[in-house]
């Protein structure tokens, strides 16, 4: 027998793949990527414990869900529940190509209240259409048996009956399995993340036609609304003026400070003579030229370059207009 597992590189996921291995299971590991979450951590966990594991880049599915999840958002952006439905269901859809007869994922009842209580994990399974197929191998014991318990592909008794938020179960069961390296609890969904989602949310309001690019950039620097039309995003240190340079695109203004240390700014849109003197202003304040005095700002937009004159200010004149 052969099973896909939903893949997060989490403890959880990491214990649903040692028990059905140990039921004589073979396991593929499958990661499903988007702009907002990477498989860097699932990549490392796949590593340690000899999991093979499949990256496949879903942001084309995933982002009309974004845009209107059906079962609603958490916390910030992120459709957990539709979410979850989607990577059921594209797993699903993989079963016969990759010669596997059932799905598992790391889920434990109780331990997320939006997305694995009782209800929703029902939800997921049954919205998803191989509702039969799929296996929780952590809180088997307390949901409703699946085609593969029941056709004795593996032995329910031998599955888990975890709930609740506390992870003590898991690192015994860790132990017993001899894994010591496992990464820290975390979401690692950009759309979990208060900033981030915020940003998104400004994103999707003025612009519905965004780009993989626009994504990009809402990960990068402080990002400041000047206009309707136009933002700016503001480089804290090297790295970041790096990225911000390397996703320019036609039609886009670039300012730096010409005899300072400073940030690379982007300001996507046209910029009005006035918004040239705040933005120039804006990039001026977040260098290291002091308050007040008066610096040169080199602005390049396509093939043109030229320079403007412009004194810093405090930076809690601009905080009305942070994203």
């Amino acid at each position: 027998m052969k099973a896909l597992s939903l893949f997060s590189g989490g403890l959880d996921s990491i214990l649903s793949v040692k028990v059905i291995e140990e039921q004589g299971v073979d396991v593929i590991g499958i990661f499903f990527e988007t702009s907002f979450f990477s498989s860097e951590k699932a990549a490392q966990s796949a590593y340690y414990i000899g999991l093979p594991l499949q990256v496949i880049e879903i942001t084309d599915r995933f982002l009309p869900i974004v845009l209107s999840p059906r079962h609603g958002y958490g916390k910030g952006l992120n459709p957990c529940i539709d979410c979850h439905k989607l990577m059921f269901k594209i797993a699903g859809e993989m079963l016969k190509k990759e010669g596997a007869d059932f799905i598992i994922s790391g889920e434990v009842s109780g331990q997320r209240p939006m997305s694995q209580n009782l209800r929703s994990l029902s939800l997921i399974s049954h919205d998803s259409g191989f509702k039969d197929l799929i296996l929780r191998p952590l809180s088997a014991k307390r949901l409703p048996e699946t085609l593969p318990e029941r056709e004795g592909w593996v032995i329910r008794e031998r599955l888990l009956g975890l709930s609740g938020r506390s992870r003590q179960p898991q690192i015994e069961l860790a132990k017993e399995f001899g894994i010591k390296e496992y990464p820290a609890p975390a979401g690692g969904c950009l759309l979990t993340e208060v900033v981030f989602s915020r940003r998104l949310k400004d994103l999707i309001s003025r612009d519905p036609k965004f780009s993989q690019r626009d994504i990009e950039l809402l990960k990068w620097g402080r990002h400041f609304r000047i206009s309707e039309e136009t933002k700016i995003v503001v480089g804290r240190n090297e790295k970041e003026n790096g990225v911000i340079t390397s996703l320019r695109e036609g039609g886009d203004t670039v300012l730096t400070v010409e005899s300072f240390p400073g940030p690379t700014v982007l300001a996507t849109g046209e910029l009005s003579p006035e918004e040239i003197k705040l933005v120039a202003s804006i990039t001026v304040s977040y260098s290291d030229a002091a308050i007040g005095q008066s610096v040169v700002v080199g602005l390049t937009r396509d093939s043109k370059h030229w320079t403007v004159l412009a004194k810093g200010k405090e930076k809690s004149n601009f905080y009305r207009l942070m994203i």
